[in-house]
């Protein structure tokens, strides 16, 4: 169960384990409405102004997830140029336009820090693009950590994380790259990945003490980002508020979120013409965010010196 469930979207990776950086890119089908809600405080992005309620632009073509910080926001050129190649974009009189919104997480303080996603390497994530796609410490997760509050030397992997969920023929699906100062907490409130030392979890042990170091912290800058979609007909303003409510979907699994080392980012997508009540969409997507969250984690690997 992923977000590729909802029809016309499709998933593609761009994975440099040697410099543990990537890029994951989301294709969307026409007509996809969208919108985004920004909690964290170090956001990195691009074109995410234009996804605003009141903004003239009511179409999306793809979104680019990426590793390399605001370096990797360059990326987002060449899934432009993918879909140029492909005629696909915002009709003006002049041209096609492809409207790709971006995000970044920060993942400099693992790998090579000298090496970012390029434009040519999210080419090629479009080019992989598909229903099935790999889960786990890929793509733009592929340097991304979480269990941060302790330090880089006690944290774990994060990772790309799906889930999906249907109700009465409305499907909502969702993608996290999680890459989280927090732990992830499982549904009965046990740490599934996080801060810990030779094996035990730190858990709420020396947490609040942590918040004191900000030099800690800052050392070990983060972002989880989210894209929900769904094959129900919304607004954009609908859109906008199914992507503040997945934020609820992050807080029931990372523990702290939104804190003020993090960029959290969450988008919505409408790709469909299905009937259904902005309330059953929303809690959807919360539910499908938190469940992608805890799947990243789940299928991530620890890094092979």
């Amino acid at each position: 169960m992923m977000i590729t469930d909802i029809p016309g979207i499709t998933v593609g990776h761009y994975t440099d384990r040697k410099a543990m950086t990537g890029c994951t890119v989301i294709l969307c089908p026409p007509r996809t409405m969208a919108s985004c809600d920004v909690r964290g405080s170090a956001p990195g992005s691009r074109e995410l102004a234009l996804l605003a309620p009141d903004k003239q632009v009511h179409e999306v073509h793809a979104l680019l997830l990426t590793g390399g910080s605001a370096f990797g926001l360059g990326a987002a050129n060449g899934v432009m140029q993918y879909l140029t190649e492909k005629n696909i974009g915002y009709l003006t009189p002049w041209a096609l336009v492809p409207i790709v919104p971006s995000a970044v997480i920060f993942d400099l303080n693992v790998g090579d820090s000298r090496i970012f996603p390029t434009a040519e390497n999210a080419y090629l994530a479009c080019k992989n693009a598909s229903k099935n796609f790999e889960l786990g410490n890929v793509g733009a997760a592929t340097g991304a950590t979480v269990g941060k509050w302790n330090g880089l030397a006690t944290a774990m992997m994060g990772g790309v994380g799906s889930f999906s969920m249907n109700f009465g023929g409305v499907s909502v699906g969702a993608l996290a790259v999680v890459n989280a100062v927090g732990d992830i907490i499982a549904r009965d409130g046990s740490i599934l990945a996080g801060a810990q030392l030779e094996g035990k979890f730190l858990g709420n042990e020396g947490r609040m003490q942590s918040f004191q170091d900000e030099k800690l912290l800052l050392r070990n800058t983060n972002t989880t980002l989210v894209v929900v979609a769904t094959n129900a007909r919304l607004s954009k303003v609908d859109c906008n508020r199914v992507a503040q409510r997945a934020h609820d979907g992050m807080a029931r699994a990372i523990l702290p979120s939104h804190t003020t080392y993090d960029g959290d980012t969450t988008f919505a997508l409408s790709a469909g013409d299905a009937i259904a009540s902005i309330d059953l969409v929303a809690e959807m997507g919360a539910e499908a965010t938190a469940e992608a969250i805890r799947a990243a984690v789940r299928h991530s690997k620890p890094i092979q010196q």
